[in-house]
């Protein structure tokens, strides 16, 4: 959407109204920005708020020399760099734990800062031009949790440099003016931080590309992996993993490597009682939202939250977010009520709960 400059002129001389309007259309994406930066969902939100807060109270001094929308990215750029000036990177599991044996039991939570999902329903709606901003916005693999991950090894401006250049395609001189860097600085810093990513990332990651939308494979093979859960068929589940499949359970400093050890893991260690998924989406990824009934419980309740990375037609990692309260942000409920034992759920999307039937879990 174009901007206006009779808005933009409003917004300088003081009209409130103005500056709600214009800037309400840059949340979701200035959330996303800030998301990757910081790599929780709830500081987005709050850097947000800080990024409108700085641009009211400097409006008079926005001369027009870059959009407004630029300018927006620079204050909230400039906002999330306040922050990781403050604290440590955020995690996952297999990079502060060793790999967990087959049969060790999960550790209790540590007080790490735990990288956070971000739920699909918060990206920009994405237009049909591959090189309109909002798709460059939320490219799919720069959402992903791997990439979230992998970019969190880089230091704060270092991480800046690499979204404004190689995510939001900024030039060298706009993110230059952006950090108050020199050309050279921010050209030096791009190669380091690319070098750095490459390390980090997954096979077939070290190339990103624009957001598709889920594949009929993807919801399909979603829909067997959540079946073979609610069966507790093994010979299936171990079928839909890669063999060294990854997968870790945040808040717990605990992971473990190879189909097997998590088979074995989820039937050594599972809470009794029945089991419910819902499917969502999560960083553009299948995600699934895990709830248990206790034999002393009426109701469902929320227990995690599984976001799944697939290649090549398999489940090479997955991130368990053994948390309830994540479950919110996403718009599912806290709570699931069946009519009758062997009804579960899935979902279309967070105000769309279907019912499906299933079997028990015991």
């Amino acid at each position: 959407m174009a901007e206006d400059s009779v808005a933009v002129a409003a917004v300088r001389a003081g009209d409130e109204s103005a500056f709600t309007a214009l800037t309400e259309r840059y949340r979701r994406e200035l959330q996303v920005h800030c998301y990757r930066m910081l790599g929780s969902l709830e500081e987005s939100e709050d850097l947000v708020q800080e990024t409108f807060l700085r641009a009211w109270r400097g409006r008079e001094g926005f001369e027009g020399r870059s959009t407004f929308r630029g300018w927006l990215y620079r204050i909230a750029t400039n906002a999330c760099l306040d922050v990781l000036d403050q604290r440590p990177r955020r995690v996952l599991p297999y990079e502060v734990a060793p790999v967990a044996g087959t049969g060790t039991a999960p550790f209790e939570p540590a007080d790490h800062p735990w990288l956070e999902p971000y739920p699909d329903h918060l990206l920009p709606n994405v237009t049909s031009d591959e090189d309109a901003p909002d798709a460059v916005v939320v490219a799919k693999e720069t959402i992903e949790l791997a990439f979230l991950a992998a970019i969190q090894h880089l230091p704060p401006r270092q991480r800046a440099v690499l979204i404004l250049r190689d995510v939001l395609g900024w030039t060298a001189g706009d993110t230059a003016a952006t950090l108050e860097l020199t050309v050279a600085a921010v050209k030096s810093a791009l190669q380091r931080a690319r070098s750095t990513l490459r390390k980090h990332l997954p096979r077939q990651r070290s190339q990103w590309g624009p957001v598709t939308d889920p594949s009929a494979a993807e919801r399909a093979l979603l829909q067997r992996y959540m079946d073979a859960h609610q069966r507790r068929d093994t010979h299936v589940l171990a079928g839909l993993l890669r063999e060294d499949v990854r997968v870790s359970f945040p808040p717990l400093p605990f992971w473990v490597e190879g189909s097997q050890a998590f088979i074995t893991g989820s039937t050594e260690f599972a809470a009794a009682g029945e089991y419910r998924y819902l499917a969502t989406r999560s960083n553009l990824q299948p995600a699934v939202a895990v709830y248990l009934r206790r034999p002393q419980d009426s109701e469902f309740r929320a227990l995690a939250l599984e976001v799944l990375r697939v290649e090549e037609g398999k489940i090479t990692e997955i991130v368990d977010f053994s948390s309830p309260a994540v479950l919110e942000a996403f718009g599912l409920p806290a709570t699931l009520v069946t009519r009758d034992p062997g009804d579960s759920f899935s979902i279309l999307s967070p105000s769309q709960p279907t019912m499906t039937r299933s079997r028990k879990r015991s």
